[in-house]
């Protein structure tokens, strides 16, 4: 064991960590002001679901000893993290346990970007029980495929990572695509939101989103420079590449926003920033530093004008799922492809270095499969929680708002209450807000 690797590898699960409460916050400033409070909650519902899940079985699942063709761990070998608390469990030089916690918060916040798709009009307690089929049947297996290399947590891994040999050194298909294909299907599933398209559905608090951006850029450091399992050159060579390719596409997007509409918003420098994000996740090992800046600012360009096919699609994802982790996890696993050098750790050649296209097929079959599987069976999944104890709130509740129906909540307390009913005029008090205003002897 080295002290220097699990130090590295515990802070970087502790900055992972906190990206869903920044996904929270970032999710929950683009949604209009009686939402905020449900987007919030589907994160840290996400976060206490999978957590249980991940002690029980979703880590054996995921780093298990396959049972059968790379597709699945055992998950029953380390069923409630038995035989994990040894000083003798090692995953390379870092403690089982350290590697089990840094993994855990992986599952836990590609469940959460799932949540942004369907804004304003899941109820939360389906939104529970999608959240634990979801990550059962769909993440944890993608994971294995994945994140299980041979001789690493088992004898043998997964498929994509040993047999295909495609690159994900972060997730940008475990985590990113397969996020992003689910809460494609999801935003069908459920619906367009009433309104859509007609009424303003502006973000309510610009602030919380850049708030969240920001949070979102720290944590990703943890995120894929302590993917490296290790305090080493390939972290370095990664915080950097990290750093180069999220700035870049920062600027790309907001390029594609002055050109297009005039002005370069706080929106389109926080979306930029996350799809810069997305987009080096899976290729921040392979590329240089001057690649990782191209890789970037094509991201916050091709998302920039991805966000907006869901008009012409007519699919309601309300926070750009899609346009964001599905594009920009599509492009940062295919940009391998063609920016990997043979001068960067993973040390493969891509079609712009002299590699041909041995590498572009493995990764185009690598994220073709996660893309299938995950649309395939996020549609049952979704299909059944819709038809079997319902999805979507009422269109009544929506219009009133989610934050209320749903958890008896609002966000902000601008409006008055008394005996649990909401006064919705403001300036205007209820009668029984009167009433006890004028029995305390004040002005209601």
């Amino acid at each position: 064991m080295d002290t220097g690797d699990t130090a590295w590898v515990l802070a970087s699960a502790a900055l992972v960590l906190l990206m869903t409460p920044g996904l929270a916050l970032f999710y929950g400033g683009m949604v209009r002001a009686k939402s905020v409070l449900n987007m919030m909650m589907m994160s840290f519902g996400a976060l206490a679901v999978v957590s249980v899940l991940w002690v029980l079985y979703g880590y054996s699942m995921a780093f298990g000893n396959d049972v059968g063709g790379g597709l699945l761990g055992s998950p029953t070998e380390f069923f409630g993290l038995k035989g994990l608390m040894s000083d003798k469990a090692l995953v390379f030089t870092i403690p089982s346990m350290a590697f089990v916690g840094f993994q855990a918060v992986f599952a836990i916040i590609t469940v959460a970007l799932i949540s942004g798709a369907i804004a304003d009009r899941a109820r939360f307690g389906p939104w529970l029980v999608f959240a634990t089929l979801w990550a059962t049947i769909v993440y944890f297996p993608v994971a294995h495929w994945v994140f299980s290399f041979d001789g690493g947590t088992a004898p043998n891994g997964g498929w994509i990572a040993n047999d295909l040999k495609a690159i994900d050194f972060a997730g940008g298909t475990a985590v990113h695509i397969n996020a992003g294909a689910a809460g494609l299907i999801l935003a069908i599933v459920l619906g367009k939101r009433f309104g859509w398209r007609k009424d303003p559905m502006r973000p309510h608090n610009l602030p919380l989103v850049m708030l969240g951006a920001g949070l979102l850029w720290f944590g990703w450091f943890g995120f894929n420079a302590g993917s490296a399992l290790g305090a080493n050159t390939l972290a370095s060579v990664v915080w950097v590449n990290t750093l180069a390719a999220t700035a870049a596409a920062a600027l790309g997007w907001l390029l594609v926003e002055k050109l297009r509409d005039g002005h370069a918003t706080s929106l389109g420098a926080a979306s930029g920033v996350v799809a810069g994000l997305v987009a080096i996740t899976p290729a921040c090992s392979a590329v240089s530093p001057v690649g990782a800046l191209i890789v970037g600012v094509l991201a916050g360009v091709l998302c920039a004008l991805a966000v907006g096919l869901k008009y012409r699609f007519g699919v309601d994802d309300s926070l750009d799922v899609v346009g964001v982790h599905l594009v920009g996890g599509l492009w940062g696993t295919l940009a391998i492809g063609f920016f990997a050098t043979a001068n960067a750790p993973a040390g493969v050649d891509g079609v712009f270095y002299g590699g041909g296209v041995d590498q572009l097929w493995r990764q185009a079959v690598g994220a073709g499969a996660v893309l299938l599987y995950s649309l395939v069976l996020t549609t049952v999944i979704g299909l059944a929680v819709a038809k079997t104890i319902g999805f979507r709130i009422e269109e009544e509740d929506e219009v009133e708002g989610i934050d209320f129906t749903e958890h008896s909540e609002t966000g902000y307390d601008f409006v008055s209450r008394a005996g649990g009913a909401s006064v919705l005029t403001e300036g205007t008090p209820s009668a029984s807000t009167q009433a006890d205003a004028e029995a305390r002897g004040v002005s209601a």
